[in-house]
């Protein structure tokens, strides 16, 4: 029976890996787990809210090492879901290691990935497992990869597409798909591209793409943005061995909200992270923002109007099969189901929960890895579709004219 510590634990997305976590298809072998949080109150709103007996609310301020060492030693898994730029990443990676303690992660933006990944031979050394990037995208979408990857015989690209589109009538209040600081350096960052056999720094907003996909997407234009997926990927093996040369993530918000977004870094919110001063007080951009955006929702949400959300993790793959020239696809596709309410985002919140539960299922491999390296795709895929999620092979997919 295992006992779970979850940092940051009464977050969006937090919250709603613990909603899945407690759920009645889950796995009973979970003893405890901890819902750590700055905000002890919205810690044990959550914890009351759920009404498990194995949940229990815990204030913690991730900068008192000492407190969080202590409760690294009462628990088996740490899952970090603290956001990246919050900057405690590397802080928390190493506390678990010092605790030899299982460590998962919703990853994102591969700001930490790589000096996360140079660790590995320590982790390995020490018996520990760590598994980064876990949630939708990176998590899911590394799995659609590993999955398009078993397909070929050689690789020659693979590119890999998150849309998100909204059915209804238009939102007068802009409400974000997930955090503000990861949507702020999605849009103001530049990112790192696996291209021509090598990860290469291009800008942000850059490499727009149009791709025509199914309904109710439609014509769907692309952008690089910064991502983990190309950092880990192209050098996991069973793809690095098979010749790839191009690995590239590319996103899509709806149109009006994407609008909005480019129009706050336009404003200078791309700078979201550096302290601005206000009379006497300091703070970042994306605090500042953050708060104006949750006011807005809090005072103005009877006029959010009744909207469906859908969104779809693609990975086309190019390469050979049988000797012949491929081209091949696998889509992850999440349209509203019943089982969706109470989350902020239910396929990161739920993958990362599989990616948990799967670790707990059998022995764990000591190390640091992508999911695309930890995971069977059968397995991870199965637990999506329980969750109400579609996994397609081949859709109708083509580039626009």
């Amino acid at each position: 029976m295992a006992k779970i510590l979850v940092l940051g634990g009464a977050g969006a997305m937090a919250s709603g890996t613990v909603r899945d976590l407690v759920a009645p298809y889950s796995s009973r072998a979970i003893e405890l787990i901890t819902v750590a949080d700055f905000a002890a109150d919205r810690a044990n709103k959550l914890v009351a809210e759920l009404a498990d007996p194995r949940l229990r609310g815990v204030e913690l301020d991730v900068n008192d090492a000492g407190k969080l060492a202590d409760l690294l030693t009462e628990h088996d898994l740490c899952i970090n879901a603290v956001p990246t730029f919050a900057g405690h990443q590397m802080a928390i990676f190493e506390a678990c290691l010092r605790a030899r303690r299982t460590y998962v992660d919703y990853g994102g933006m591969g700001v930490f990935t790589v000096q996360q990944k140079k660790q590995h031979d320590a982790w390995k050394a020490a018996g520990v497992t760590a598994v980064l990037g876990l949630g939708a995208d990176p998590g899911v979408s590394n799995m659609i990869c590993k999955a398009v990857a078993e397909r070929l015989d050689t690789i020659d690209r693979i590119n890999l597409y998150w849309a998100a589109t909204l059915v209804g009538e238009e939102n007068p209040i802009l409400v974000p798909p997930y955090s503000v600081s990861t949507i702020l350096g999605e849009y103001a960052n530049p990112s790192m591209q696996f291209l021509d056999g090598s990860l290469k720094e291009v800008a942000p907003q850059s490499g727009k793409e149009t791709l025509l996909l199914p309904e109710p997407w439609g014509r769907t234009e692309f952008m690089y943005t910064q991502h983990s997926e190309p950092l880990t990927v192209p050098f996991a093996e069973g793809i690095r061995e098979k010749g790839i040369r191009e690995f590239t993530w590319k996103l899509h918000l709806p149109h009006r909200e994407h609008e909005a977004w480019t129009g706050l870094i336009k404003a200078g919110f791309g700078a979201f992270d550096q302290p601005i001063e206000i009379g006497n007080a300091k703070i970042t951009p994306a605090e500042f923002l953050e708060a104006v955006i949750a006011r807005n929702i809090a005072t103005n949400g009877h006029r959010i109007p009744a909207q469906q959300s859908h969104e779809i993790h693609l990975a086309i793959g190019h390469g050979t099969s049988g000797g012949k020239k491929t081209t091949l696809n696998f889509a992850v596709i999440g349209h509203p189901h019943p089982s969706f309410d109470g989350f902020v985002d239910a396929g990161t919140s739920m993958g990362l929960s599989i990616g948990v539960q799967l670790l707990l299922s059998k022995e764990r491999k000591a190390g640091v890895w992508g999911p695309e390296e930890y995971y069977d795709v059968p397995s991870f895929l199965a637990e999506l579709q329980r969750r109400h999620f579609e996994v397609h092979e081949n859709i109708d997919v083509e580039p626009a004219p």
